[in-house]
């Protein structure tokens, strides 16, 4: 079976984009493959996974010292010369949603791949990214809320895993 979504230019609505992320979840354990009609497709992005990263994740240094660096080795996250101290589940939160760019995760999904289960109350979620966003800086926010759908990282957010340090 094949199944065709004709998007018009634009955000999807979040009903679309539980749809497109449904979608992308039935791809991740084999039951479909999504393809990409189109090279203009990179707004549907948001809802499909990304490819697993490389060893060193998200984007290129830059010389500038802006882009956030997870050292994920050593479980440190610098901005610049600055060493941002966070707590065991903010790193992994950061670090899971780091190596899933471009997907949108609802807090359930987030409770069982980062905190381990899912069995807490789902707004536990909700206060984890706002001391994130707090430590992270509120200029330019590196985890971005999907109304409702969950949360995911943003779309510009210069961050670079570095798997062996």
């Amino acid at each position: 079976m094949t199944i065709t979504l004709d998007l018009a230019a634009g955000p999807l609505t979040p009903r679309l984009a539980r749809l497109v992320d449904l979608l992308g979840e039935l791809a991740e354990t084999g039951e479909g493959v999504v393809r990409f009609s189109e090279p203009a497709a990179p707004r549907l992005l948001s809802s499909v996974p990304a490819p697993r990263p490389t060893p060193t994740g998200g984007e290129p240094a830059q010389a500038d010292g802006e882009t956030l660096r997870i050292l994920a080795g050593t479980r440190v996250v610098r901005h610049g010369d600055r060493e941002i101290p966070l707590t065991r589940i903010e790193f992994d939160l950061l670090l899971f949603l780091a190596e899933h760019p471009h997907r949108v995760f609802t807090r359930l999904q987030l409770l069982a791949s980062v905190w381990g289960y899912e069995h807490a109350v789902v707004r536990t979620v909700d206060v984890h990214v706002r001391r994130l966003r707090a430590k992270l800086g509120a200029d330019a926010p590196l985890v971005t809320t999907v109304y409702g759908v969950g949360y995911r990282l943003a779309d510009d957010a210069r961050v670079r895993v570095e798997r062996f340090h």
